[in-house]
């Protein structure tokens, strides 16, 4: 499994957004609280509202707000609408894979790692990785202890 940067920034951009789910955030917030390219953020965002993970505003009271509440938004919503399948083997979906001989139940293992994989990341929400009520201070105070 291979996660690729643009999932990566997807689900931090999220998680940004998740955090403060009444307010608009601009990407340049997002870049820079994430430490992101803003450039590439802009291009990963236009992808996460194609997707309807995102709405947007424009104007001086714009910005980027969930497209959905963050406890109906799953990793492997993300993951799905940035790179598609949650598995490759080398960059082409496991759909239709078959091996000769005795590389022929090898096709089955890749497929079980995918079902794994695509469980784990659907059963985690952005709402479970924001806890409810945490502040910026007190997530980064949190972090900073654990760092210690």
């Amino acid at each position: 499994m291979h996660i690729s940067a643009k999932a990566d920034y997807a689900t931090r951009a999220l998680l940004e957004l998740a955090r403060e789910p009444g307010r608009p955030l601009t990407c340049e917030a997002i870049a820079s609280a994430q430490e992101i390219p803003f450039r590439f953020l802009k291009s990963v965002v236009g992808e996460l509202r194609r997707a309807g993970l995102v709405r947007s505003q424009r104007g001086c009271e714009g910005g980027y707000w969930l497209g959905r509440p963050a406890d109906e938004v799953t990793l492997l919503d993300v993951v799905r609408a940035i790179d598609g399948d949650v598995l490759t083997l080398r960059g082409e979906p496991l759909d239709g894979l078959g091996y000769p001989g005795p590389a022929a139940p090898l096709p089955g293992v890749w497929r079980q790692i995918e079902a794994g994989a695509a469980a784990v990341l659907g059963g985690l929400t952005l709402a479970s990785l924001v806890p409810a009520g945490l502040s910026v201070d007190a997530r980064e105070q949190r972090s900073e202890v654990g760092a210690a």
